[in-house]
């Protein structure tokens, strides 16, 4: 059984086609990367996989599970980490660990177990009792990142978990990351921007634009596919390389959309 499965997924906002019956399959505990350029429909896809939106058409599988019925169950499959940050900075790193166990209905015993074992692999046990608000962005990415694995997810959706972060501390973070995933067979799904992360880290790539899957396959597959040398020359062969500039018709439907949503 895949961890992940897409079939035909289709979200659209009045005229607007965001994601067009796009198609996939994620293995269990594959390191899947979901690049494209921006608002080629990464986010709008990880919201629908995530329960956050619901589909115009189309199927999701998480773990065996469709998320648009049984959302609870499935939430309590994955964890995220958003782009935007969403840990408690007036809180210490052990109080945030704590507060996500209780809201996953984790045993206390395993509770303390998992918060341990993850701070200190990310580093972070020394600082434990400190606030956040002390910490500095890496260190703030990393406690977000053992926060997601607490609960033991089957899944886990990272949402450009570097952007902004320096060459060594993406290294770092990636590191753990691929620990985490090897040694309890955790899937992960990520999109990101920075090329080299997809190149080392991922077992497999799918890459969106306007909409659609263009290219799906391995890092080396995807060049050999387009005569590259790099990735990145890949996805820009794949994708173009002219700056995407959204019309105003189209933010403007966004934004009514998500305003509808809101209600």
């Amino acid at each position: 059984m895949s961890a992940i499965r897409v079939e035909n997924l289709e979200k659209t906002f009045g005229d607007l086609t965001a994601v067009n019956k796009i198609s996939f399959q994620v293995e269990k505990g594959e390191i899947f990367a979901f690049l494209g350029p921006n608002g080629a429909g990464k986010t709008t896809t990880i919201k629908m996989l995530t329960t956050l939106l619901n589909p115009t058409s189309g199927k999701i599988e998480l773990d065996g599970l469709d998320p648009t019925i049984h959302r609870n169950e499935a939430r309590q499959r994955f964890g995220i980490v958003f782009q935007d940050p969403s840990l408690d900075a007036e809180q210490t790193a052990y109080e945030n660990m704590e507060l996500h166990g209780v809201l996953y209905k984790v045993p206390h015993k395993l509770r303390v177990q998992r918060t341990e074992q993850l701070l200190k692999l990310f580093e972070l046990w020394e600082r434990r009792n400190d606030y956040v608000k002390t910490f500095s962005g890496g260190m703030k990415r990393r406690l977000e990142i053992a926060r997601g694995f607490l609960h033991t997810p089957k899944i886990l959706f990272l949402d450009e978990p570097t952007l902004g972060l320096d060459p060594q501390t993406r290294n770092q973070l990636w590191t753990h990351v691929k620990s985490v995933n090897e040694s309890e067979n955790t899937t992960v799904f990520l999109t990101t921007h920075y090329m080299d992360e997809a190149d080392r880290v991922a077992h497999r790539i799918a890459i969106i634009d306007h909409g659609a899957i263009v290219a799906m396959g391995t890092p080396q597959e995807l060049k050999q596919q387009t005569n590259s040398e790099s990735l990145e020359q890949a996805f820009l062969a794949l994708t173009g390389s002219t700056i995407r500039d959204e019309s105003a018709t189209s933010q403007d439907q966004l934004r009514r959309f998500a305003q509808m949503w809101r209600k």
